[in-house]
């Protein structure tokens, strides 16, 4: 089966389609049909290095597909349609290939009313914005601050927060206004100008403003960043952490759920054949697209 995988560090040409023979699902596992599988900015970072790594490594954390292979003690069968988020900055083999193994315990059941393609935009994205209004811990009525409000995580943390009962501010460009606001943000700030200081109860920054986000919280309040190691030095009594995303197949399940009654909207920029991985990854760096590039093998 063919795979996405980098050898060596570098920009979109690093990214190589390689051959590897087909696996086969052991206890508890189940082996999934890619029919789609989301491109992140978290691959272009493993791509290029950030986190470091050696030998051949594997892209993509995001699948939807079919169960096609399953191992002893699992409840799926095949056929199943599923969706399911494959963690892990160092994994041999990820998600942009034909076929991949996962636990039965990281899968869900996939979206009734979505493709493949647009399914496979949400595992990743909604697990990080669930998780890390968890660890916000905000109650209902507590206002919340969203800087890249209008990116992946950012807008289903929006849409998320709005249902709990949060009072939420999306920071973000000039034309993702009314965007935002019909997904929930009560109100809506400009990239560019600067967020009321000690304004908010909490921030999720994943804009990645540091200072400039923490400075917008109030004294005691609550800070949580997308990328362990670059988040700012507490102060004022902020609770500052950054979340590293777990898979789990029952929050998962609830937010597939929520996708099929509407409030998490999948967004699909642009679809690109797997074998044209590193054509997608140099349109990931051009940027500025309304939702994620999709693989489609």
């Amino acid at each position: 089966m063919r795979a996405a995988t980098v050898t060596r560090f570098g920009g979109p040409e690093a990214v190589e389609i390689t051959e590897h023979p087909m696996p086969a699902p052991g206890p508890g596992q189940v082996r999934i049909k890619v029919g789609a599988a989301a491109l992140n900015p978290v691959d272009a970072a493993m791509r290029s290095g950030v986190f470091g790594g050696d030998g051949p490594i594997g892209l993509g954390f995001d699948v939807a597909g079919t169960v096609d292979a399953v191992g002893a003690d699992t409840r799926w069968s095949i056929g199943d349609r599923v969706i399911a988020l494959a963690t892990g900055h160092h994994k041999p083999l990820g998600t942009h290939a034909d076929y991949v193994v996962l636990d039965a315990a990281v899968v869900a059941p996939a979206p009734r009313t979505l493709d493949d393609a647009h399914a496979a935009t949400l595992p990743l994205n909604t697990t990080t914005a669930a998780q890390a209004l968890n660890l916000l811990s905000l109650a209902p009525g507590q206002s919340l601050l969203v800087t890249g409000a209008a990116g992946g995580v950012g807008a289903h943390t929006v849409e998320l927060a709005h249902r709990q009962g949060l009072k939420v501010t999306g920071l973000d460009a000039d034309n993702h206004e009314g965007f935002l606001l019909s997904r929930g943000a009560d109100h809506f700030l400009p990239r560019g100008q600067r967020p009321p200081a000690g304004g908010f109860d909490g921030v999720l920054d994943a804009a990645r403003l540091g200072p400039e986000a923490l400075a917008a919280i109030g004294d005691g309040g609550a800070y949580v960043g997308l990328w362990p190691g670059q988040e700012p030095r507490p102060e004022r009594g902020i609770r500052v952490d950054a979340l590293s995303v777990r898979a789990d197949g029952a929050l998962l399940t609830e937010l597939s759920r929520l996708a099929d009654r509407g409030v998490l909207q999948a967004r699909v920029a642009r679809t690109y054949p797997l074998h044209a991985a590193a054509e997608a990854h140099t349109q990931l760096a051009e940027g500025g697209l309304p939702g994620r590039i999709v693989l489609i093998p």
